[in-house]
């Protein structure tokens, strides 16, 4: 299959990237995946981004997994990440609105076909995040981005992982956190 990584974290030595990131890509041409890679911190983000946009709205296109990896910064992914989404899934590429009504429309995905993964680290513990601030980090990832691109489905939250106070953790939760990575993949190529 054609797998896409876009990779959101500008530390290379990070968790995200130097863990998640290097797992997958490791896992995937190990099974001799096609991979292809889309690292928003290593691609220049000067104005004018026409042709980068392009070039990424293509490499979304020839997919057919996509996985997604990024920290969370103040209860959102880094800002490329949020630019990706910005720039990349706009009306006419990824979705369209269709009328209800004069005043209400719903979002038409045109990228229903493909199949996502995705992983967010987090400096902070799951309790609050899940308890006092309702996940909202992950709600509105998945109802405010993915199903107006990518359709509802059950598996967008089933396959949105959220790993917790990585910056704190040991390393035998960091290898935990990698050994459930590579099992995803291991699923994903069974499929």
């Amino acid at each position: 299959m054609k797998n896409l990584i876009i990779i959101g974290h500008p530390n290379v030595e990070s968790f995200c990237y130097n863990g998640i990131y290097r797992t997958i890509t490791e896992e995937l041409k190990i099974n001799k995946e096609e991979v292809e890679v889309i690292d928003l911190y290593r691609d220049s983000f000067k104005r004018p981004r026409v042709k980068l946009i392009k070039k990424y709205q293509n490499l979304v296109t020839w997919s057919e997994r996509i996985y997604f990896i990024s920290p969370v910064w103040w209860f959102r992914l880094t800002p490329r990440m949020e630019i990706f989404f910005d720039e990349v899934f706009v009306p006419g590429f990824a979705y369209e609105f269709v009328n209800i009504t004069k005043l209400y429309a719903y979002p038409k995905p045109f990228l229903k076909n493909k199949k996502v993964r995705t992983y967010v680290t987090h400096g902070a513990p799951a309790l609050p995040v899940l308890t006092l601030y309702l996940n909202s980090v992950k709600l509105r990832l998945i109802m405010g981005v993915y199903t107006f691109v990518f359709g509802w489905r059950i598996s967008l939250f089933t396959k949105t992982r959220q790993f917790w106070s990585v910056p704190f953790v040991s390393k035998k939760v960091r290898d935990k956190y990698l050994k459930i990575v590579k099992n995803d993949i291991k699923n994903d190529l069974k499929k």
